[in-house]
């Protein structure tokens, strides 16, 4: 299974005291050199972390596959077109979150969502939507024309040690499942960590995990290459 790591982190910490340290760009090339498939970041509209001089960078120095989460705008939209990353992941965006919480309503933004995807697989980008573990999410993505979802793993995470594990893991892999059969590529993501991301592991339809936050918490501890290197093993046991 491919391990994409999430960095925003990394440049959350420097925003804090906006400054230049730690870069997210030196996080992204030590990710990659540790055995990352791909490397993720959030772009966020009010710039809390990712700003878009990391998303310029990261598009001229990393080779592996870089993964745009944005929101479906019209800005979003001009930013990704002028730089290109290898997939946008659109995904539902408030400034009063902490972090993306849960998936795209796709049937309630489908125009929206067809005219950014459009204009980005019409420039060669792939598009992905996070979605909840949910069939009629997935009908109406494979009604538009999309061929890759990220399942939204959150509630899972969220439970993966309490009595309700299973009914969330038996969503997910329903929704894989269901997924695969319309020939979707399967990616899942969202509060993923070292304990809990077995039971996900198994389930073979999905491809791709995008993990942040565990991977940088523990590399406090770790250090960034072992702590890539220790999630990577657990997708491949």
């Amino acid at each position: 299974m491919k391990l994409g790591v999430n960095i925003d982190h990394i440049a959350t910490l420097r925003q804090a005291r906006m400054t230049n340290e730690p870069d997210p760009i030196y996080a992204a090339a030590i990710a990659e050199l540790a055995g990352a498939d791909g490397i993720t970041i959030h772009l966020r509209q009010d710039r809390r972390h990712i700003q878009e001089r990391d998303l310029e960078l990261l598009r001229r120095i990393i080779k592996v596959n870089l993964n745009l989460e944005m929101a479906p705008t019209l800005e979003m939209l001009k930013i990704a077109l002028k730089y290109k990353p290898d997939m946008c992941t659109l995904v539902p965006e408030t400034r009063e979150e902490v972090t993306t919480t849960g998936g795209f309503d796709v049937q309630l933004y489908t125009d929206i969502i067809e005219e950014i995807s459009g204009n980005l697989k019409a420039a060669g980008v792939d598009v992905s939507i996070f979605i909840d573990p949910d069939t009629e999410q997935i009908k109406v993505c494979h009604k538009i024309g999309i061929n890759i979802i990220e399942i939204n793993t959150g509630e899972y995470a969220k439970k993966w040690n309490t009595d309700e594990a299973d009914k969330e893991i038996d969503k997910i892999k329903k929704a894989s499942a269901y997924a695969k059969k319309l020939r979707f590529t399967v990616l899942g993501g969202h509060g993923l960590t070292y304990q809990n991301v077995g039971r996900i592991v198994e389930i073979k339809e999905i491809e791709e995990l995008n993990i942040g936050h565990s991977i940088i918490a523990n590399s406090t501890f770790m250090g960034l290459s072992e702590a890539v290197k220790t999630m990577k093993k657990l997708l491949n046991p």
